[in-house]
Order: structure tokens, then C-alpha cells, then sequence
């Protein structure tokens, strides 16, 4: 999961790992194929302090998007070059090619393959636009649901999966204000309503009902439309799941997110909980790492740890 939108403290399953991210910093925490758990921290101060554009609604959630999206990157560069999955880590340069051709790909299958199919299945459904909108807009979610399940048929992946579970109950472990320790951790679920799996469902969502405005157009601008128009999706998407989180009356619109993380996130074992507390405590500053041991104890292996 990458950082989810409009979280304090927001994570990412790596390989073998967790990258957390506080408000100041964010940190990965990796158990090396030797046993020992690495981490490494970069300083970042909230996007909000560095333009004044992340102050704004709906232009915000395009920033932290794209944000998270390259930390993401990052964060899995450096987990694969020390869990042993690469030789080194990525460059700046291949980080950015690579976002590139993932940003692709997306758009290939996930927007134009939907908006083709739809628009050749419509004619059974009658040739309207609307018909358009409800073909295309399902066979986007399903292909949504349908390539997190498909993946997560792989090994690596499913342990990657686990890691997303010990990432949120961590979370929530910290969020509640509880002791950082195993046991403790392990009585919390693995499913969080501020998921970026949630931030993904809510942007389909979003995306049908806004393209229920534009039934009307022709095949090509609809095409054209759904391109150009996935910024503003986002930014949308971004401000609907920051107040599911904040308002119970809202939160439903997290729901459908947490029924998919069912796929996405599984049950971790105690060792994978210690990493991603490890990537916690690294990430917070030190005076918020001071209130999580004054909680109680911590895990043991958490504290045992090889920072670079």
C-alpha cells in the first residue's frame, strides 16, 4: 500500500519489508536474508510546508498521489537490493523511467482495454451512452479486482501481502495509543480504512459517477475524457477518503476498500510485526518515539536493528 491520502502516519508493504512514513520523515525496514532486520530513514517535511498548492482541496490529493507514488518507488528499490531480490538499487533515473512505463501500463489496461470493451459490448445493451458509463465502469472494477487477486496467487506477492497486514495493525496498534509489542499488535485486524486499496476502490467509484456527467460524448472524447480527467478523479478521490476517515457518517465510502483488502492484506507472523514496527519507530522523531516507549514494552526485535 502506498501512503494512504490523508493519513499522519501512512505505510507501504516492500519486499520483505515496510516502509512507513511520518509527518517529518519516512523510513524502510527490511529483514535481510542473514535474519537481521536494516532500516534506513530520509528526512521529508509535510508536503503542505513545502508548496503552498498541498494546502489547497482537490489540488492537494494529486500532490500527495504523485508523491506517494514516487516514495513508493523508492522505498521498493531499496527493500529488493537488501532483502537480495537485486544486484543494487535503483537510480533516480531508472526509478522515474520505470514510473513511467507503470503509469503506461495502467492507463493501457486499465482504462483504455475497459473503455474499448465497453464500447463494443454496449450494443447488446442498447447504444446508448449510458450503457457506455455501466459496461465500462464495471469491467474496470473487476479487472481492478481481478489483477490484485491474480497476483496475489504468487508466493513473493502473498508474503508481501502479509507484511501490508503487520504494516496496518501496527498502525492501528500506534494510532490507539498502545504498547508497540507483538501480542499487542496482533489482536488489531489487518484491514485499515485508510488503505490506499480503499483510495483505489473510492477512485473507480468517483470515476463512474463522474463519467456519468459525459454519457453524451462521442466514443473518442470519452476516451479522451477519461485520460485528462484523471487528475481531477484523484484529487476527488483524495478529499472523499480523508473524510470517510474523519466522519462515521461518511465512512461507508471506505467500506467496498476494506472488503478488497481481504485479498490484499493477510495475517502476518510475529517476525514480520517486529519489521514493520522497526520501520515505525525509525520513521517517528524522536519525541514521538520517546511517547511510544513510555507505552510499555516494544518488540524486542524492533529494537535490535542495523540502521544505514
Amino acid at each position: 500500500m502506498g501512503r494512504p491520502p490523508g493519513a499522519a502516519v501512512g505505510g507501504q508493504a516492500v519486499i520483505e519489508g515496510v516502509m512507513m512514513r511520518a509527518p517529518t520523515a519516512w523510513a524502510v525496514a527490511v529483514r535481510r536474508p542473514d535474519g537481521v532486520i536494516e532500516t534506513t530513514r530520509r528526512e521529508l517535511p509535510a508536503l503542505s510546508q513545502r508548496t503552498r498548492l498541498a494546502r489547497l482541496p482537490f489540488v492537494r490529493g494529486v500532490l500527495v498521489l504523485a508523491e506517494s507514488v514516487t516514495l513508493g518507488f523508492k522505498a521498493l528499490s531499496w527493500s529488493a537490493e537488501r532483502a537480495g531480490e537485486a544486484d543494487e538499487e535503483l537510480t533516480s533515473r531508472q526509478i522515474a523511467l520505470t514510473m513511467v512505463v507503470a503509469v503506461v501500463l495502467a492507463l493501457g489496461v486499465f482504462v483504455l482495454v475497459p473503455a474499448f470493451a465497453a464500447n463494443f459490448l454496449k450494443r447488446f445493451f442498447g447504444d446508448g451512452g449510458l450503457a457506455f458509463v455501466v459496461i465500462d465502469g464495471a469491467l474496470r472494477l473487476g479487472l481492478v479486482v481481478l489483477y490484485i487477486w491474480a497476483i496475489g496467487r504468487s508466493e513473493e506477492i502473498a508474503r508481501v501481502f502479509q507484511y501490508h497486514g503487520a504494516e496496518h495493525k501496527t498502525i492501528h496498534a500506534y494510532e490507539g495509543g498502545d504498547p508497540l509489542d507483538v501480542a499487542t499488535i496482533q489482536a488489531h485486524s489487518p484491514r485499515h480504512p485508510r488503505c490506499g486499496t480503499s483510495f483505489i476502490i473510492i477512485v473507480a467509484m468517483v470515476a463512474f459517477v463522474v463519467f456519468l456527467f459525459l454519457a453524451g460524448l462521442p466514443f473518442l472524447w470519452q476516451v479522451l475524457a477519461r485520460i485528462a480527467l484523471i487528475p481531477v478523479i484523484a484529487g476527488i478521490s483524495y478529499e472523499v477518503l480523508k473524510v470517510a476517515a474523519e466522519h462515521p457518517l461518511v465512512a461507508w465510502a471506505s467500506r467496498p476498500g476494506i472488503w478488497i483488502q481481504a485479498i490484499t492484506t493477510k495475517e502476518p507472523d510475529d517476525d514480520q510485526v517486529e519489521v514493520a514496527v522497526a520501520s515505525l519507530l525509525a520513521a517517528l522523531d524522536e519525541a514521538s518515539r520517546a511517547e511510544v516507549l513510555r507505552r510499555g514494552p516494544v518488540a524486542p526485535g524492533a529494537l535490535d536493528v542495523e540502521a544505514s
